[in-house]
């Protein structure tokens, strides 16, 4: 058995009732289940459809999102979260370098790494070190005014959690963010890369061993061995080259506003919804969210 999720963008709510209906007939599904209102649905099939993908492509034209998986253990025990462009806005290493007046030339590379064009380590080593002399106390002003939060983070983590699980979010970035972070958005763990300081400014240097895309997936088997959970019982989450290890290996990887490179090697898509989507997947109502 096999379950067909149906979602769009929350401020729109756009989500039409004859095209689920459309959909489940043509698929052979059961009842139509509501999520939310207008909002995202669901319905039970026998088995995968053919043709997921033709309509997959038609449905975000729509800007609806369809999402086709097993029925079986979708509702996980583990959440392991990307930061950078996933459970916030911006990159954060971008961020900073605007404020050393290499905004443009570091955002280049960033986006050049995280659609797999560049070596991730090569890169990360390349763009902190135009961050030399930068003051330490940037990082706070960057976090105070320049960092946003992605829509559902929140209610995603805190969510799950309410049903049991652990949430965890390991970053290519920088720990001076994902502390904070994590602890605005309720995570149990966060490991990321650490910048190195002294006498009060960045030295353009990174400690090592850097924290890229083999370190989050050695973050999924530690974390995952350590609660005696199983992969499968993992929901990840990210949008770059290096997030592709991590999200092959969990149970449901979801490529979240993804680069083109990441979203065709990921067989659950997000480019309409917000990260609430992410508990339309496991089946909770929007009745069902901790706000």
């Amino acid at each position: 058995m096999f379950i067909v999720t149906l979602l769009t963008t929350p401020t729109e709510r756009t989500l039409d009732a004859a095209l689920v209906e459309s959909l489940r007939n043509a698929w052979g599904g059961g009842d139509i289940r509501w999520l939310a209102i207008d909002e995202a649905a669901e319905f039970a099939i026998p088995q995968a459809p053919d043709n997921q993908w033709d309509v997959w492509a038609d449905l975000q034209q729509a800007c609806v999102d369809l999402v086709v998986q097993p029925a079986e253990n979708r509702r996980k025990k583990m959440l392991l979260a990307d930061m950078d462009s996933t459970m916030i806005r911006q990159e954060c290493i971008d961020e900073l370098a605007a404020e050393a007046g290499v905004g443009a030339h570091v955002a280049d590379i960033t986006a050049r790494a995280m659609n797999g064009e560049l070596d991730f380590e090569a890169a990360l080593i390349e763009r902190v070190g135009l961050l030399k002399d930068l003051p330490e106390t940037v990082v706070e002003r960057v976090l105070d005014e320049r960092i946003t939060y992605m829509p559902g983070g929140y209610e995603l983590v805190n969510t799950m959690k309410a049903h049991g699980a652990y949430a965890a979010l390991v970053s290519g970035g920088f720990t001076a963010f994902t502390g904070r972070v994590a602890a605005a958005l309720g995570f149990d763990e966060n490991r990321a890369n650490t910048l190195i300081v002294a006498d009060g400014k960045l030295t353009g240097k990174v400690a090592r061993p850097i924290l890229g895309k083999q370190a989050k997936v050695e973050a999924l088997v530690q974390i995952t061995q350590r609660l005696r959970l199983t992969e499968a019982q993992v929901l990840a989450v990210g949008d770059g080259a290096n997030d592709l290890g991590m999200l092959g290996r969990a149970g449901t990887g979801v490529a979240l506003h993804a680069k083109p490179s990441v979203q065709e090697k990921c067989d659950v898509r997000i480019n309409h919804g917000d990260l609430t989507a992410l508990l339309f997947l496991q089946g909770y109502r929007r009745d069902d969210f901790v706000t």
